[in-house]
């Protein structure tokens, strides 16, 4: 029984193109087992890809009953280009079909596109490896995945893009795989169906992330969350700039504060800097920045702080009241 349903569907006329060595499969849940908050290997797991076995099962993981798989194994098997960015422990993708991907570690939303999406659980980073859920790599690589808990198998399957020719009935085609035209037309990033020409070639499987949007932020908001990072913790690691980036959002979540970045910033006396004009000021590196754009896609390293501070600088009755949730570099998070 697939755990997402049936598997692949096969358009079954001539306008179907070959199988095109799918890409980049990665990583996708599959509930196989109880897990531990660790990742820990995946036992007794036979994959199957396009109905091969191949010897998988022994670098993926389980974490939190959900199976992960290392991107670059997959990408090997389906021909994908793949690019390790060290700096920001992101991987860009570029699929056979030319779809565009970039994932980051912790990072629960993915890069498709150039549009932003939320994976169903972020990938994660273990013995230089990055792991991603089977199910959103698979679908994003245009495959499907499923389940056999019976038989403790991973059955990966290729979907053959559809090459339209003169004789395509689109009407038909939409009832085949089960999408309407506007997920037709969306998925393959097109405006009207007149778009649709003899010689095009159509995604047709669409990833589930699809319709989960992530929340959108600005220019503005960037710029800002990087800036009064830099400012309160530029000098310290990427873990400590990220912690504070995010007190900033837990805050605008928080109904005791305001519900804006930049009003955040500027309320009260929690940033001084945003008042003496060292905000203004403010020249963030590139660690500032990747830290306030990870913590806009939702990587979060202190739950919900709302507050931070020094405890060999900042004393006192209100800081002693509060419940530390964690310690990065020279500060306390607390809520």
């Amino acid at each position: 029984m697939g755990l997402w349903g049936e598997g692949k569907r096969r358009i079954g006329k001539p306008g179907v193109a070959a199988i095109l060595a799918l890409v980049l499969l990665a990583i996708s849940p599959l509930t196989a087992a109880s897990a531990e908050e660790r990742p820990e290997a995946a036992q007794d797991i036979t994959v199957l890809l396009d109905g091969e076995a191949v010897p998988a099962a022994d670098a993926w993981q389980m974490q939190e009953n959900r199976l992960y798989a290392p991107i670059a194994q997959l990408a090997k098997w389906f021909g994908a280009q793949i690019r390790w960015d060290a700096k920001n422990d992101e991987v860009t993708l570029v699929t056979a079909l030319g779809d565009r991907v970039v994932l980051g570690d912790g990072v629960p939303v993915v890069y498709f596109n150039d549009a932003r999406y939320l994976l169903s659980a972020p990938p994660f980073m273990d013995d230089g490896r990055m792991y991603v859920p089977v199910k959103d790599a698979a679908e994003m690589m245009h495959a499907k995945a499923a389940w056999d808990g019976r038989a403790r198998t991973v059955r990966l399957e290729s979907v053959a893009p559809v090459s339209v020719t003169e004789e395509t009935d689109l009407a038909a085609l939409l009832e085949q795989i089960g999408i309407s035209e506007a997920e037709l037309l969306g998925r393959n990033q097109l405006k009207q169906p007149d778009d649709i020409q003899a010689g095009t070639t159509l995604r047709t499987v669409l990833p589930s992330f699809l319709e989960r949007e992530a929340e959108p932020f600005t220019e503005e908001d960037f710029e800002l969350l990087a800036k009064i990072t830099m400012v309160e913790v530029g000098y310290e690691s990427y873990e400590a700039q990220l912690a504070v980036a995010n007190v900033i959002l837990n805050r605008v979540k928080d109904p005791r504060f305001p519900d804006t970045i930049r009003d955040v910033i500027y309320a009260g006396k929690q940033f001084p800097p945003a008042h003496n004009g060292l905000l203004d000021k403010s020249v963030p590196s590139e660690t500032a920045k990747r830290a306030a754009k990870d913590a806009l896609n939702g990587k979060n390293n202190i739950q919900d702080a709302v507050y931070f501070y020094n405890p060999k600088v900042t004393k006192g009755e209100f800081w002693s009241s509060l419940t530390v949730v964690d310690t990065v570099g020279s500060h306390r998070f607390a809520k």
